[in-house]
């Protein structure tokens, strides 16, 4: 179908029909005048409150687990970290030096 005659069948039949007595007297006039009295939203300023929500949240977890390996009771066993790690990063060193 054509767009041009349909836009003119559109208007046709818009014209044809007699107003409604409901809708008061320069109703979409009020209406337009108040969309530019609504306040825009800031896109910015919402990122920048939900980042510092994540932020705060993130600091609390982090002291809840920092309190929590403070007061957990210590294990008894002989093994120190920093060994263990030492013996396993130098493993195949070690064993580089056993094969020549």
């Amino acid at each position: 179908m054509n767009v041009t005659e349909l836009h003119r069948k559109l208007i046709a039949a818009a014209r044809a029909g007699a107003p409604d007595d409901r809708v008061p007297y320069a109703f979409e006039k009020r209406i337009m005048a108040l969309i530019p009295a609504i306040p825009r939203t800031n896109s910015a300023a919402l990122w920048v409150r939900g980042l510092w929500q994540a932020a705060l949240s993130c600091a609390a977890v982090a002291l809840l687990c920092g309190a929590w390996s403070f007061f957990s009771p210590a294990s008894n066993s002989s093994d120190d970290l920093s060994q263990n790690l030492e013996t396993t990063l130098l493993a195949s060193v070690d064993q580089s030096d056993q094969a020549q």
